[in-house]
């Protein structure tokens, strides 16, 4: 783990989280009961576990989409009460508006923190040339490939230069091979523009080789079951022949398969 120094500096320090969805019918569900965790500045950290293990509930605590029920979340030395500008989210969806073009989606955030035009419009030609989008300015979503689409999202989300990207399943809709040279696109943008990240996923392998640790969370209510250092056999396309990365794929997915087959005995889907 992280020591509290890495964390505080602009890192992220999550201490006795727990986190309960209340329906308006039915019973209350446990999401989340005293997960602590500290992410270090510049790292990238993969969430990995069950289906309705949390997993996406902690990445919009950290956000500060929902309420902090128990225990307390801090980025950058700073309590999570709410959504913020040092946070940029990517959803798995996209989330672009359909009415608006490539650089228009890419200039809504950047309208919102009213910047000068022409600091704006520069700030959005960089980050569209930087995820290869130059060329599509004017397309429209619904003109894009879903790669493409997500590249938009990644564009938009950069140029608010957030310095926490909490991604949440990303690429989860993509094919297999839209999804791998999405990888490598990722993994070349961060090596331009350090950020902090915490990234969803169910994909062990892409855990592997994109993140710097790996977290596993138990069956719902999600904690922390294992953290496990995997820098040193990710970051590169032909990571995954290499001996080591298979045994921590393996080791990590056995990890995963535990929890899934107890979230299964215990009911929790």
């Amino acid at each position: 783990m992280a020591d509290a120094s890495a964390a505080g500096a602009g890192g992220i320090r999550i201490a006795n989280v727990g986190h309960t969805y209340r329906p308006p019918r039915g019973r209350p569900v446990t999401a989340l009961e005293e997960v602590s965790l500290e992410v270090a500045e510049n790292e990238f950290l993969a969430l990995l576990g069950p289906s309705g293990c949390g997993k996406s509930t902690l990445l919009y605590l950290i956000g500060g989409f929902l309420p902090i029920e128990s225990g307390g979340i801090s980025v950058g030395g700073t309590p999570v009460a709410a959504p913020g500008p040092d946070r940029g989210v990517v959803f798995q969806h996209f989330a672009l508006f359909p009415w608006k073009t490539v650089r228009e989606n890419v200039l809504y955030g950047l309208e919102k923190q009213r910047l000068p035009k022409a600091e704006r419009e520069a700030r959005a030609a960089a980050f569209i040339e930087m995820v290869h989008l130059d060329g599509f300015e004017d397309s429209y979503p619904s003109q894009l490939s879903g790669g493409m689409k997500q590249r938009v999202a990644i564009a938009r989300t950069l140029a608010m230069d957030p310095g926490t990207l909490l991604m949440d399943e990303p690429f989860g809709a993509l094919d297999a091979q839209t999804r791998s040279l999405m990888h490598e696109e990722l993994l070349a943008i961060l090596k331009r523009t350090a950020k902090t990240v915490v990234f969803v996923t169910h994909d062990v392998q892409e855990a592997v080789l994109l993140a710097d640790r790996v977290a596993v969370m138990t069956a719902r209510p999600g904690r922390i079951k294992t953290v496990v250092d995997v820098a040193d056999v990710g970051g590169a396309a032909d990571a995954i022949r290499d001996p080591r990365f298979v045994e921590k794929v393996d080791f990590l997915w056995g990890q995963v398969r535990d929890e899934a087959l107890a979230a299964q005995k215990g009911g929790a889907g």
